[in-house]
Order: C-alpha cells, then sequence, then structure tokens
C-alpha cells in the first residue's frame, strides 16, 4: 500500500512539474503568465474557475514546484530534467497509454527525508488550493478525483 501511495505521490509530483513546459508549447508565447492555460486534462478546466481562482492556483503550484526543486540534489535536478524532456519528446497518445510519470520520479533514488518533504509541500498545495474553491467546486474536484481513481484501479484489457 504504501509503494502504490507513494507512486501515486511521485506521479502527481511529476506531473505538476511537468505540466508547464506541456502547456507552454500548446499556446502562444505571451508576455504574462496569466495567459497560460492549463493542460486539458486538468480537473480545474471543468471547475469554471474564476480569473482570481486560476491565478491563485497558479502562484500556489508555482511556490510548490520552487519548494520541490529545492529539495533535490543537483545529479537529481538533472535526472528529472533529462526526464521531463524524454517525456516531451514521446507523442501523447503513447504516454496515456504506456509508461506513467511516476518512471521519472521512481528513477531519483529520492531519500525518505525527500519523500516525506515532498509528501508534506504536496498535501500543503492540495490544502491552499481547496481552500480557494467554493464548496461547489470542491465537489466536483473530489468527484473527478474519485473517477480517476477508479479508472487507475481497474486493469488494463489492452494488455
Amino acid at each position: 500500500m504504501k509503494l502504490k501511495n507513494l507512486s501515486l505521490i511521485a506521479g502527481a509530483i511529476a506531473l505538476t512539474l511537468s505540466a508547464t513546459p506541456f502547456v507552454v508549447n500548446a499556446q502562444p508565447i505571451s508576455q504574462t503568465a496569466t495567459e497560460v492555460k492549463p493542460p486539458h486534462n486538468s480537473p480545474f478546466e471543468q471547475l469554471g474557475l474564476t480569473d482570481a481562482q486560476k491565478t491563485q492556483i497558479k502562484e500556489i503550484r508555482r511556490n510548490s514546484r520552487t519548494q520541490m526543486e529545492a529539495i533535490l540534489t543537483p545529479e537529481q535536478k538533472q535526472q528529472l530534467e533529462a526526464a521531463k524532456q524524454a517525456r516531451q519528446d514521446q507523442p501523447r497518445q503513447e504516454r496515456s497509454q504506456g509508461e506513467r510519470p511516476k518512471k521519472g520520479f521512481a528513477s531519483l533514488n529520492l531519500t525518505p527525508e525527500q519523500k516525506t518533504k515532498m509528501r508534506e509541500i504536496k498535501e500543503s498545495e492540495k490544502n491552499q488550493i481547496q481552500a480557494i474553491l467554493t464548496p461547489e467546486q470542491q465537489q466536483q474536484l473530489k468527484e473527478f478525483q474519485d473517477n480517476r481513481r477508479s479508472r487507475r484501479q481497474q486493469p488494463n484489457s489492452g494488455n
């Protein structure tokens, strides 16, 4: 169970760290960060967020990413950057069918202390985002996450 949770956390962290380059590649280059849209598979697109909420979430994620990167050693940062580049070079359809994002983080050999700090940062990020959502948005997000979890737990019939 711990390994599964750790894999989910590592996957979420990798997704968080790698989402920005996808967004930048998908959108025209803009002068302001507030014009960058989240990736299409983001549950936040479906929540009807206000511009203020979008800005706050971007800032929360940016701060979390900075905190997580500060935890990594220079070698781990280099490995993560190489994994992100490899994911960018891989077509999106292959990513959704094959390897999961945890591949990059699993190869970093995080220490137990780093893993604990990463979990704390992700939990703090989650709590901060929940705090800016309305009760209706919180419920929609919970439903989206539950659906995603149940889909991940179903065995892959294509393999």
